[in-house]
C-alpha cells in the first residue's frame, strides 16, 4: 500500500457520488446479520450492537430480539429505542484535523467540547477510528460504520501510526533506539515504537514516532519513562492516510476508489466491491 501523501491534492479530482447507495444494499439483499447492519448505520460497533440485543433494545419486525443470532435482510423492519432504523448509508471514510482541547466522545459529563459537536452541520452520524486524547492534534479518521471502524484499529492491520512530538527535557538517543524493542511500564506491556530524535532548542526536542498499537496515553507515558514532557503531540498519519495540508478543524472525505485500494481483499465485506463516485470538498466547521 503506498502513502497517500498527495492526497489533498486529488480531492478536486473526482466526480460527485452518482448512486449512493448501490453498494450498501448489496449485503442487505443477500441477508446479514443484525449486529452488522447496525454497525453499517453507523449507530455503533459490532461489539455495542451485540449489548443493545441483550440490553432489549432492539426490535425486528415488532419482536424485541433477545440473541444477536438474527439476519435480516433489506425487507426486515428493525428498529432501536423504539425508533425506526434509517436505511444503511454506503460505507465512508473522513480524515479530519483534530484541534487540540476537543474530547474523542459524543458527550462529557463535565461539558467539555467534543469532536463531534465541531463537525459541520451536514455530515452523518459518525465514529471515530481509535481515539485522540484531550491534548492530542492531527489526524483522526472518522467513519460511518461502525464494522470498518473497529476493522481499521486492530493491530492486525499492520499499519503505523506516525507522530510529531515535542517534548522538554534531556533526550537520549539510545534510550530512544531501545524502544524498538517494546518497553514494560508499571505492568503494562507496550509494542514496538519507532523512534528518532528530529531537532533540540532550548531544552525542546522534536521526535518522529511510529508505533502500530495506540494503547490509552502510550505516547505520554513512554516519554514520562524517559523522563521526557510532552508539550505537544500530533498524528500525522494513520496508515496509508496522511494530515496532510489539512487545516485544524477540517475535514476531508477519502475517495471511495482509494478507500477500496487500502481495503484490498476485505472490501467486499463493506459493500465495496464495486465503487462509483465519489467525495466532495473538505468542509470546516463555522
Amino acid at each position: 500500500m503506498g502513502m497517500l501523501s498527495n492526497m489533498s491534492s486529488k480531492r478536486n479530482m473526482v466526480k460527485p457520488e452518482a448512486t449512493p447507495k448501490a453498494e450498501a444494499g448489496v449485503a442487505a439483499k443477500a441477508g446479514e446479520r443484525i449486529a452488522k447492519r447496525l454497525a453499517r448505520a453507523g449507530l455503533c460497533s459490532r461489539r455495542e450492537a451485540e449489548r443493545w440485543i441483550i440490553a432489549g433494545r432492539v426490535k425486528v419486525d415488532g419482536k424485541v430480539l433477545e440473541s444477536p443470532a438474527c439476519v435480516v435482510t433489506a425487507k426486515s423492519k428493525i428498529e432501536v429505542d423504539e425508533k425506526p432504523l434509517a436505511s444503511a448509508e454506503p460505507t465512508k471514510l473522513w480524515r479530519y484535523h483534530k484541534p487540540k482541547g476537543l474530547l474523542t466522545t459524543n458527550s462529557d459529563p463535565e461539558g467539555r467540547a467534543t469532536v463531534f459537536q465541531n463537525l459541520p452541520a451536514d455530515m452523518p452520524r459518525v465514529l471515530s477510528v481509535g481515539r485522540l486524547d484531550l491534548n492530542t492534534e492531527g489526524l483522526l479518521l472518522l467513519t460511518n460504520d461502525g464494522d470498518l471502524a473497529r476493522h481499521l484499529e486492530l493491530p492486525s492491520t499492520g499499519w503505523s501510526r506516525r507522530y510529531r512530538v515535542r517534548v522538554y527535557g534531556s533526550v537520549d538517543e539510545k534510550a530512544l533506539a531501545r524502544l524498538a524493542d517494546g518497553v514494560h511500564i508499571e505492568g503494562i506491556s507496550y509494542g514496538a515504537i519507532e523512534a528518532k530524535l528530529d531537532s533540540t532548542q532550548r531544552g525542546n526536542s522534536w521526535l518522529s514516532l511510529a508505533l502500530k498499537e495506540g494503547k490509552n496515553r502510550e505516547i505520554r507515558r513512554v516519554m514520562e519513562h524517559l523522563n521526557l514532557q510532552v508539550s505537544r503531540l500530533i498524528r500525522l498519519s494513520y496508515g496509508p492516510f496522511q494530515l496532510g495540508d489539512l487545516a485544524r478543524g477540517e475535514i476531508a472525505p477519502v475517495p471511495r476508489r482509494i478507500l477500496r485500494d487500502q481495503l484490498g481483499s476485505q472490501a467486499a465485506r463493506f459493500g465495496m466491491d464495486e465503487v462509483e463516485g465519489d467525495a466532495k470538498r473538505p468542509r470546516k466547521k463555522k
